[in-house]
């Protein structure tokens, strides 16, 4: 039994192709919906499986090409996240035998697959465990200096395993010890979703989230793109759900918080909390918007924005996530910027031991919040001097501020 399926989202074909393979089918699958139409007919499957929102051509024309240009009755499977009635009834119109709403589980997929062309008479080895087929894809930067024997490996890959849509890109950012090592083992045969960013020299956090964003936003098939620490300080459930908000709200970026509330287990040294609230204090004195911790390690945004947020240097190692906040300010506007912007709770943040910032770190970020003060200030009187500039030149009128 043959089955062709048809995605532009490579991580959303992996795990549905390795459970259609375990339970015994032969499976082809297929990002380039163009490329799909000569595979349908070299490959003639028992069964077709294919998404609606697909560039280029849509699933639709898919269907159209299967029922009516080959004239074709072979069973066609609709899996999309598009759950719009007019698109759904138009489908089944067109003679799609089942559509199917992401999100929704392996174990479903292969009961209607069962169901509409029969289970395969082979002797079936164990299935891997019941993964989620999301509606979107992430992309997830977690930069990496001297992690060796604080990487928490099997949480990572437990994880990816058992989330579809998942890429992890580690950052090794000039680690001096094995952690490049450590990487490239985390990735062997699991290349299609974890990859392993390597700069030969130590530039700081700061730059190698910066390069790993950017080497991400290369990604086509990424919906949203984001950063956590290798800490795990954060765990890996507590940013899937800051994947969920952003999924499921006009936000452009979810970052989590580490403020004490009921039901959380928030855990900080007081030394270091007494100085967190002094930081953040500050912090919001100079972006003048009312966030709790804009200092926490996991942050998730909208693809369209990684531009804004990351295209140029930041001028400080730690203070990033106030710069990326400083630029949607001066980009968006600071009413648009704000409404933008969710700071969401996490249920557990815990100081790992061996943190690399320091307390004699954390003094010195009160005169690097100064510099971004001036720095962005600076950049934003330069931004209205060019704008009457330009003005003067094109109106040939002076403009008064």
């Amino acid at each position: 039994m043959k089955i062709l399926a048809i995605d532009d989202q490579q991580l959303v074909l992996l795990p549905l192709k390795r459970r259609l393979t375990e339970l015994g089918y032969e499976v082809i699958t297929e990002t380039d919906a163009l490329k799909a139409k000569s595979i349908f007919d070299s490959f003639q499957p028992n069964l077709v499986i294919v998404d609606i929102n697909m560039p280029v051509i849509s699933g639709i024309e898919i269907i159209r090409y299967i029922r009516g240009t080959k004239n074709s009755q072979t069973p066609v499977m609709v899996l999309s996240g598009n759950t719009d009635d007019n698109l759904i009834v138009e489908s089944f119109d067109l003679g799609v035998e089942d559509y199917m709403k992401k999100p929704l589980s392996l174990d479903e997929v292969s009961a209607r697959v069962k169901r509409l062309i029969g289970s395969v008479n082979k002797e079936q080895k164990s299935v891997s465990q019941n993964t989620i087929i999301e509606k979107r894809c992430v992309g997830v930067v977690i930069p990496c200096y001297n992690e060796e024997n604080r990487l928490l490996s099997k949480e990572f890959t437990n994880f990816v395993e058992g989330h579809s849509g998942y890429h992890l890109c580690f950052v090794n950012d000039g680690s001096k010890d094995n952690t490049l090592k450590v990487l490239k083992d985390l990735r062997k045969g699991r290349e299609d979703y974890i990859t392993v960013y390597d700069c030969e020299k130590n530039g700081g956090k700061a730059e190698a989230v910066r390069l790993g964003m950017l080497h991400m936003a290369e990604y086509t098939d990424l919906d949203y793109i984001g950063f956590l620490d290798a800490d795990l300080s954060t765990d890996l459930s507590d940013f899937d759900d800051l994947v969920k908000t952003i999924e499921n709200s006009n936000f452009k970026i979810v970052s989590g918080s580490r403020i004490s509330r009921m039901g959380a287990n928030i855990a900080k040294e007081s030394a270091r909390q007494i100085i967190s609230l002094t930081i953040n204090y500050i912090i919001r004195k100079i972006l003048r918007m009312n966030f709790k911790d804009t200092q926490c390690g996991a942050k998730i945004m909208d693809k369209e924005i990684i531009k804004i947020a990351f295209k140029d240097t930041f001028i400080t190692k730690w203070l990033f996530d106030v710069e990326i906040f400083m630029r949607m300010k001066k980009y968006f506007g600071a009413k648009k910027a704000e409404s933008f912007i969710c700071e969401q709770p996490l249920k557990r943040w815990v100081h790992a031991d061996g943190s690399k910032l320091s307390m004699k770190d954390s003094i010195k970020i009160v005169f690097q919040l100064g510099h971004i003060a001036i720095h962005y200030k600076r950049k934003n009187t330069e931004n209205i001097e060019k704008e009457n500039y330009n003005y003067v030149l094109e109106s040939g009128k002076q403009k008064v501020i």
